[in-house]
Formats: structure tokens, C-alpha cells, sequence
């Protein structure tokens, strides 16, 4: 039971956003680091992140069923009984909300809750269904984790927290669709509009292109703000240069899987750069 319920919070997903959490608390504390706040940060938004995964679950546990990668999810949902992970899910996001809004500050509390309502109602109830806007809108949620973070240590929403938000909100749509292309056929069959699905991977692979170029800006206004320092500038740039070129040169490729799969790879690999070299290369208070 207790192996079904982990599963059910999609632990690999479910890491990546608290770590992205701690990052951004990171960058705000510019190394004053209150460990009591931090951990209540990672506690709460674990928690809520959690929730989001576990109803995301329960709420897609038919459509789930018909793609290789998803179809194990169902078992776990069916051990524990649908109305059982609807109500542990809930009570983990009400958990993880009190503990972010008493404990650390009631902004992180109401950004978890807007990140929370971006995936479940936003991008899974809605648009997932609905729409190729699905990827684009659905990385609200995405985006939220290093914002939590910065807040619970700024208590408010300035540059850093905007830029922050920019950088893995543009980072989201590129890494997805590169996995959607690969997965086009299941995505298809699932009967979900992701764009290659709905209008080819050619255009996927156009609209792929403006978000990574415009990451190479938003780690300069970083560097320009004073929030990390040169060895990112210079790293991340590079980095985003690579994943840019890269993805131009999927334009012409013909053999898009091979593609894909590197373009995956290396958008993987940027974000855990950066994340680890803006904790290494936060500006001094």
C-alpha cells in the first residue's frame, strides 16, 4: 500500500520541483540560509506537489491506460481504490497549503495554491483535452516550484521571482514536445491534442524554437539583476546555445525520433546545470 501511494506522487517529477523549490529559495538568500525555513518550504511544497500528481492520477487513470509509459499508474490507483487516492491527494494539498501559508508565509501558501489550480484544473482537467495549449498554459504550474522558493524568503514578487518563472516556463514547452515527439503515435492513440498530434511535428519543431532562444535572455537579466553570478552567465548561455542550435538543426533533420531524443537529452541536462550553478554561483548579500 504505502509502494502504490508513493508511486502515485510521481517521485522522479516530484523531486525535480523541490529541488527547483530549494533552488529558488537558494537565490533569494544569496546564502543566508535559514535552515528552519527551508525545511518547511520543502515540507509544504512537497506536499502540495505531491497532491497535484495524485489527482492528476486518479483524474487520468482511463486515458493513462492506453500509453506504454502510463498504463503501470492504473495498477496503483486500483490497489489503493479511486476514492481513496482522490482523498489522499486532497488531504496532501491541504497539508502542504497550511504548513507553506502558517508556517512559512501566507504568499507562498496562495502560490502553491495557483500552481496547484494551473495542473489539475487548468492543464488537466481542461486543456489536456481540449487543446495544444495544453503544454504552453499547463507550464504555469511547472513554473511555480523556484517561485515558492524565492517568495518564502522575499515575501514578495519582484524581478527575481518574474525571471524565475520565465526560465522554467520557457523551458517547459521545448523539453515536453521533444518527449511528444517521440511518443507521437501514443499521444495520438490516447486521443490527446498535443501539438505533433494535432499539427504535425514540423510545426512542433518551429514552435519549438522561440522558447529556447528567448532562455538566453532571461539568464542574462539574472546576471543583470545581480541575482547569480558570471560562471552562470557564462555556462548557461553556452549551454543555451547548444540546446538552440540544436533544436534549429531539428528543422532539417530526417529522422526525427533520433532527434527528439537527443533534444530531450540536452534540454534535461541545461536545466540540472543551471539549477546546480545557480545555488554554486548565487550573488553574495
Amino acid at each position: 500500500m504505502l509502494k502504490d501511494m508513493i508511486a502515485l506522487t510521481k517521485p522522479r517529477l516530484l523531486r525535480l520541483n523541490v529541488f527547483a523549490v530549494a533552488v529558488g529559495f537558494w537565490v533569494a538568500s544569496k546564502w543566508d540560509i535559514s535552515w528552519l525555513s527551508l525545511l518547511l518550504v520543502i515540507i509544504g511544497s512537497t506536499l502540495v506537489i505531491a497532491s497535484a500528481c495524485v489527482i492528476n492520477n486518479y483524474w487520468d487513470r482511463e486515458l493513462d491506460q492506453k500509453m506504454e509509459r502510463t498504463k503501470k499508474r492504473i495498477e496503483y490507483i486500483n490497489h489503493l481504490r479511486p476514492g481513496f487516492v482522490l482523498w489522499y491527494g486532497i488531504i496532501l494539498g491541504v497539508a502542504g497549503f497550511i504548513v507553506l501559508y502558517v508556517w512559512v508565509n501566507p504568499l507562498s501558501g496562495w502560490l502553491s495554491l495557483l500552481g496547484w489550480f494551473a495542473y489539475i484544473v487548468i492543464y488537466t482537467m481542461w486543456l489536456k483535452r481540449s487543446s495544444t495549449w495544453s503544454t504552453s498554459l499547463g507550464g504555469i504550474a511547472g513554473a511555480m516550484p523556484p517561485v515558492i522558493g524565492y517568495c518564502a524568503v522575499t515575501n514578495q514578487i519582484d524581478m527575481g521571482a518574474w525571471l524565475l518563472f520565465a526560465l522554467l516556463f520557457l523551458w517547459q514547452p521545448p523539453h515536453f514536445w521533444s518527449l511528444g515527439i517521440r511518443r507521437v503515435e501514443e499521444y495520438r492513440a490516447a486521443g490527446f491534442p498535443l501539438l505533433p498530434v494535432v499539427k504535425g511535428i514540423k510545426r512542433t519543431k518551429y514552435q519549438m524554437v522561440p522558447y529556447v532562444f528567448l532562455l538566453l535572455p532571461a539568464a542574462w537579466l539574472l546576471y543583470y539583476y545581480d541575482y547569480v553570478g558570471l560562471v552562470f552567465l557564462l555556462v548557461s548561455l553556452a549551454g543555451g546555445l547548444i540546446w538552440f542550435i540544436h533544436t534549429l538543426s531539428g528543422l532539417k533533420a530526417t529522422d526525427d525520433d533520433k532527434w527528439a531524443k537527443v533534444n530531450f537529452l540536452i534540454s534535461v541536462n541545461y536545466l540540472m546545470l543551471i539549477f546546480i550553478l545557480m545555488v554554486a554561483n548565487t550573488t553574495w548579500a
